[in-house]
């Protein structure tokens, strides 16, 4: 999709470009209401901080475990999806079903599309990762087999297959991470489309807003009372030994994770960690 600039005729709209996306209303079977929950959990209790406030929007239905197996689909649109960065696409599967998939760079409207060991290695294709060529660029990457994709699903995402020893492959992920994952999981074969997102320019606050943003404010900017870095004659620096949240917590690049059962297939770590 292009990116669509604005001329500038009030002061708002002066540095503002947003993809250009097509009108087209999704399928009605396959959306429905999508709660708000601002951050908050089951409780009420905010859990994350700084959302908020979104627009209204409808949930589109999206097939990320792919378990159509050698059933052929047909491309019948390219549609925006409000609730991810990537563009979906609406199959057309030959025995009446329709489902949404993240759309694939290269995919068009009209291509057929299939899942399985016997699909070809071919754009918008899932396969298990043992069918998979080392180098092939893949996306929608599953780590457990039935789960559906976890893994590589953002816009102008893509991992490489880089080796296979036994029963897992090593992948290279979009961060920078190496990590091994089972052969025995699906993977969709290019790059996630939609690449020119990260060149759009929201233009003014608002536009940040209506996505669900709320304002942050510098713990800096605050008083003693309400965050450890607030106080001071003037602007000041920190002022303490580590950066830290509201609530005394490691901040700004300190490591925070725990140690998990998934340390063992990561052969190394992302990129600035």
């Amino acid at each position: 999709m292009a990116i669509q600039a604005y001329e500038m005729y009030t002061p708002n709209v002066q540095n503002r470009s947003l993809v250009k996306a097509k009108g087209r209303k999704p399928c009605k079977r396959l959306t429905y209401g999508k709660i708000c929950r601002n951050g908050r959990n089951s409780t009420g209790i905010i859990t994350s901080r700084h959302r908020g406030g979104a627009h209204k929007r409808l949930y589109r239905e999206i097939d990320f475990r792919r378990n159509k197996l050698d059933i052929a689909g047909r491309i019948g649109s390219i549609e925006y999806d409000p609730n991810r960065n990537a563009s979906i696409c609406l199959v057309n599967y030959v025995d009446g079903e329709k489902r949404y998939i993240l759309h694939a760079r290269g995919m068009g409207i009209g291509d057929v599309i299939t899942s399985g060991p016997d699909a070809s290695i071919s754009v918008g294709n899932a396969l298990p990762l043992t069918k998979i060529p080392l180098g092939t660029t893949i996306h929608n990457i599953e780590l457990k087999s039935g789960k559906g994709g976890q893994l590589v699903r953002a816009a102008g995402a893509v991992a490489k297959v880089v080796a296979k020893e036994g029963r897992r492959a090593t992948l290279r992920l979009p961060s920078g991470e190496i990590r091994l994952v089972p052969q025995n999981c699906l993977a969709s074969i290019g790059r996630v489309g939609n690449i020119d997102i990260n060149n759009k320019g929201l233009g003014k606050a608002g536009s940040r807003r209506w996505l669900g943003e709320r304002p942050k404010v510098r713990g800096s900017a605050m008083n003693p009372v309400d965050h450890p870095h607030g106080g001071g004659e003037g602007r000041t620096s920190i002022g303490r030994k580590k950066p830290s949240t509201p609530w005394g917590h490691v901040a700004l690049g300190g490591r925070s994770r725990k140690k998990k059962s998934s340390n063992s297939l990561i052969l190394r770590r992302r990129r600035g960690s």
